[in-house]
């Protein structure tokens, strides 16, 4: 595999060489080979994510497919456009020039997805990647071994390996590939193994794009339309058994209305999945450790909905639990399954402070019809993207940068935003020979010093 990995990193750089992933016609050619792969294999990859994750075909096509064409067809359109030299001003020092900015493709990139939405996160950067011009490397999670499959197929029946290939593996085929030297890691996964990665890279001094998690947090306050709050947190935190890493991870629900949002979030469960969810098409647990280690979790706190565990089938019904202390060990990590606990609070000065007191999360949620609150929240809190009365959205809007901040990741992409994080803004400014002002040079007399110092400091 070492031999393979190696030859393959030099065939992509001698390819990428000969400068013809820098033609924008190039460039469209391949994202709308990309697209037509897409549509071709999306059949089989379903199959495949069900048999991973249990993930029925309509909520694929939801959460992974619909999204990552809107992303195709928005960059086949304007690829054009954002490649294009952007003049700037230049100033009189630089009397006379012209100065502009050139996007240019970094050159080699790997990209490492994970196994919670094992196809969405692998092709969303390989778009980006492709739109600004790289030669790409792919290695996605072996956790999600049968959807893997199905890409490395995808990708050896339409792109040249010189071009995009793809290596499957466990972290021995992880560690081979950080040894090489690329221009760019982009890697989505947990904060522990992001370390790693950010460990690996500086070896090659390689800059890397870190997508990673944490514990959202979830605050519901008294002015919020509980109904409405308990469908959008249920919908968003239930999604794909809570294995997101936008989903809200904990929830703060003001003191005088829990009462009333636990009784609507156990009647939103049981409208959402039935009596028994087990029977429905709720999602599994990737596998039986982490089934066991969610179980592990659910022996604290006060079960009000939900609360059935099937390790052999690794299955967690979507579960909340009440009565939950910051020293909990449901608030210590994030949970990443289908369990929500529930803190109650009286002061919005209080929930601020917790969540200011803990490591930066990649999503912060607030339910409220307060404009002031809403505010205040948005101005005093730290998180990758915020979204108000509601959740996970702001993650799939492609007009909005995605990234986290602090432990939560590092580097934002989607829309132009992807072609920019795979591309450098590369400066460029061309100097007239026509006039050469003799001021520059040395000697610097008296008289031309005072001359300098006036111009540079008026």
């Amino acid at each position: 595999m070492e031999k393979k990995i190696t030859q393959a990193v030099k065939d992509q750089k001698r390819f990428f060489l000969t400068q013809a992933t820098k033609d924008i016609g190039y460039r469209k050619k391949m994202l709308k080979t990309l697209r037509r792969a897409i549509v071709q294999y999306q059949d089989r990859l379903a199959d495949a994510v069900y048999k991973d994750l249990h993930k029925t075909g309509f909520e694929f096509f939801l959460t992974e497919v619909s999204l990552l064409l809107e992303e195709l067809d928005y960059h086949i359109k304007k690829l054009k456009q954002w490649s294009r030299p952007k003049r700037v001003r230049s100033s009189l020092l630089h009397f006379k020039s012209k100065s502009y900015i050139q996007p240019e493709p970094l050159g080699q990139v790997l990209i490492i997805a994970p196994w919670n939405y094992p196809f969405h996160l692998m092709f969303i950067p390989l778009i980006g990647a492709i739109s600004a011009g790289n030669t790409i490397i792919l290695k996605p999670s072996p956790h999600a071994l049968n959807t893997a499959r199905v890409m490395q197929e995808m990708i050896t029946n339409n792109f040249s390996p010189e071009y995009i290939t793809l290596f499957q593996g466990d972290r021995n085929v992880n560690k081979i590939l950080f040894d090489q030297d690329f221009d760019l890691i982009f890697y989505t996964g947990s904060p522990g193994v992001g370390k790693a990665v950010m460990e690996a890279a500086a070896k090659n001094l390689t800059p890397v794009i870190l997508e990673l998690g944490g514990k959202n947090p979830c605050i519901v306050d008294e002015t919020a339309d509980i109904k409405l709050t308990a469908k959008r947190i249920t919908w968003g935190k239930f999604l794909n058994a809570g294995q997101t890493c936008t989903a809200p991870d904990y929830a703060f629900v003001h003191k005088n209305i829990k009462e009333k949002f636990i009784l609507s979030m156990k009647e939103t469960i049981q409208n959402f999945y039935g009596d028994d969810p087990q029977k429905s098409d709720f999602s599994r647990i990737i596998n039986s450790h982490h089934t066991k280690r969610l179980a592990e979790l659910m022996k604290h706190g006060t079960i009000v909905a939900g609360g059935k565990i099937d390790i052999g089938k690794k299955y967690i019904a979507p579960t909340v639990i009440d009565n939950i202390m910051p020293d909990s060990p449901l608030m210590q990590e994030e949970i990443f399954g289908p369990i929500l606990p529930l803190m109650e609070y009286q002061s919005l000065d209080d929930v601020i402070a917790f969540v200011n007191n803990r490591p930066k999360p990649l999503g912060a949620y607030l339910f409220s019809e307060d404009k002031k609150v809403q505010k205040e929240f948005i101005a005093k809190t730290s998180s990758g993207g915020v979204t108000i009365n509601d959740v996970i959205m702001h993650a799939v809007n492609l007009y909005l940068p995605f990234g986290g901040v602090g432990t939560s990741g590092m580097g934002n992409y989607h829309g132009e935003f992807s072609f920019s994080a795979f591309s450098h803004k590369k400066s460029i400014l061309n100097k007239s020979t026509l006039i050469d002002i003799p001021l520059r040079y040395a000697p610097y007399t008296k008289t031309k010093q005072k001359i300098i110092k006036r111009f540079l400091t008026s």
